[in-house]
Formats: structure tokens, C-alpha cells, sequence
């Protein structure tokens, strides 16, 4: 029996969809809807490997997690894999669009096909597709709430040297996101919540050796998958941590470019944030 804050959540008899789900923030994500009573848990991840361990780690709980292979890089494979879950498991009613890569340099030095192009599909692409996938069952399905939740990025609320096509994934991802969640409240579709979370570093890997700037300290991938899930839950439309995030956003809103960037500069440390960035092992880092 589910206690505790998550008793009687959207989460509760879901059927839960996750992608870049088989480790870091998306595996902690997966573990929070067992724990929370989800009927029915996929686990998408290009990893099949440790998509299937997870997977079978979590269904000792009872639950019914089950691991895909799909490269959310592809609309076909997209395709596929939401008819495969709609099959095997029914069609989901929360979903959690988890899954990202990052490429840290100059964008001279970003190759077109590898890094670019990648960048967009997996970041954003890969998101508006597969939510356009799973929309019209949620529409049509007013028996219990739905939820959706998208994990942008700090990095799309300021730009900042060394994340030119990164910031604007993200950038792109909390446009589309936020004007989604506009579109179902004009439309009478407020079963259906959507909530963008832009969080600032988090020590996954993925940003190894990207250095937090002025009271901006990196989170665990616990902190920052709490603070989106409880959002989530409350259909809160943006989350933002740490608060630090919102204070930047509102300086940059009011200041000059020029003095911001001074400020952003000198002051902050943002922009000198990604100057030590290693990342995971190979490039682009996937989450």
C-alpha cells in the first residue's frame, strides 16, 4: 500500500512512460513510480542492456516495468515503440520525457550530423514527437488525471558560451512545452498537466567538470528528480531549481545585454561555467 506524500497521486494505477530511463535521473524517476503504486511502468532507454537489469530489479516490487530499446532520435522507432507499449501495457497516462545528450565546445566545432542534428532530435525532436504520440489517448481519457512531464534546462532560460546548441534544444523544449500546457487549459483539457523542469547542473555525469556558478551549487540527481516529481505531481507548469535559476532569469530580464553579460560574467560565473567541461566519456554525453 502507497503512503506518504505520493498516496493517491496521478501516479497511482498509471500506467508510467519513461524515456532515457535505464540510469541517472531517469532510473530514479522509475523507482519513484513504483514506489508511488504505478500499475504499469516502460522504461525507453538505447541501452537495452540496462534498460532490461532495471527493469528487473524494479518488477520484484510486483510492478509491471518493462524495458524497450528504442532511439528516441528516430520518429519511426518512436512510432513503434508507443504502439508496443500501448499493447503490451495499455496507454500511458503519465509521461516522462527524460532523455538528453549534451555536447560542450564552441559551435565551430560541433559536427553537423553527430553533434547538431543528434542534439535537436534527442532534446526536442524526440519529445514533441513522442508526446504527440500518447496525446490523443490522454484526451480522450478523462477517468483519471494525466501528467507530463519535460526536463529542459537552465541552459534554455540564458545563454551561455560552450552550449550553443544545448541551450538551444533547450530553449526550443520550454517554448514548445509551456505552449502545449497553454493549448490543453484554452482547450478544456485540464485532466492534462504539463510540467517543464529547468534545473541548473546536476552532477549525472553528463556536465563532468562543468564547475556551478555564484550560489548555484550542482544537485544530486536525487535533489533534482524530487523537486521535478513533486512538481509534477501538483501539475506545477515550471519548476526551476535552485532558486538561483529564477534570480537570473529575472536579472537578465531587466538589465542591459551588455551589463548582463558583465554581471553574468564577473560576478555570476556563468559564463565560465562550461570552461573545464569533460563530460562522460565520448561526445556527445547521453543521459
Amino acid at each position: 500500500m502507497t503512503t506518504g506524500p505520493d498516496a493517491g497521486s496521478p501516479v497511482r494505477g498509471a500506467i508510467v512512460l519513461i524515456t532515457g530511463a535505464a540510469r541517472g535521473m531517469g532510473g530514479l524517476y522509475a523507482r519513484r513510480a513504483v514506489a508511488a503504486g504505478a500499475a504499469a511502468v516502460a522504461l525507453w532507454d538505447i541501452d537495452a542492456e540496462a534498460g532490461t537489469a532495471l527493469a528487473e530489479d524494479l518488477s520484484r516490487s510486483g510492478c509491471d516495468v518493462r524495458a524497450y530499446r528504442v532511439d528516441v532520435s528516430r520518429l519511426e522507432e518512436i512510432q513503434r515503440g508507443a504502439a508496443a507499449v500501448r499493447a503490451d501495457l495499455g496507454a500511458p497516462d503519465v509521461l516522462i520525457n527524460n532523455a538528453g545528450i549534451v555536447r560542450g565546445a564552441p559551435f565551430w566545432e560541433h559536427d553537423p550530423e553527430r553533434d547538431i542534428e543528434a542534439i535537436m532530435r534527442i532534446n526536442t525532436l524526440a519529445a514533441m514527437w513522442l508526446t504527440r504520440e500518447v496525446l490523443p489517448d490522454m484526451l480522450a481519457d478523462r477517468s483519471r488525471p494525466k501528467r507530463i512531464l519535460n526536463i529542459a534546462s537552465a541552459a534554455g532560460t540564458l545563454a551561455n558560451p560552450n552550449m550553443s546548441v544545448y541551450a538551444a534544444s533547450k530553449w526550443a523544449m520550454i517554448g514548445w512545452s509551456d505552449s502545449l500546457r497553454l493549448e490543453l487549459s484554452k482547450n478544456g483539457h485540464r485532466h492534462i498537466a504539463v510540467t517543464t523542469f529547468c534545473p541548473s547542473y546536476v552532477s549525472t555525469g553528463m556536465f563532468e567538470g562543468a564547475r556551478g556558478p555564484l550560489l548555484t551549487p550542482i544537485m544530486t540527481p536525487r535533489q533534482a528528480t524530487q523537486a521535478a516529481w513533486h512538481g509534477m505531481l501538483r501539475g506545477t507548469p515550471v519548476v526551476s531549481r535552485p532558486w538561483t535559476v529564477k534570480l537570473a532569469m529575472a536579472l537578465r530580464g531587466v538589465l542591459p545585454t551588455r551589463v548582463w553579460d558583465v554581471v553574468a560574467d564577473r560576478v555570476f560565473g556563468v559564463y565560465s561555467s562550461m570552461d573545464h567541461f569533460t563530460g562522460r566519456a565520448g561526445a556527445p554525453t547521453r543521459s
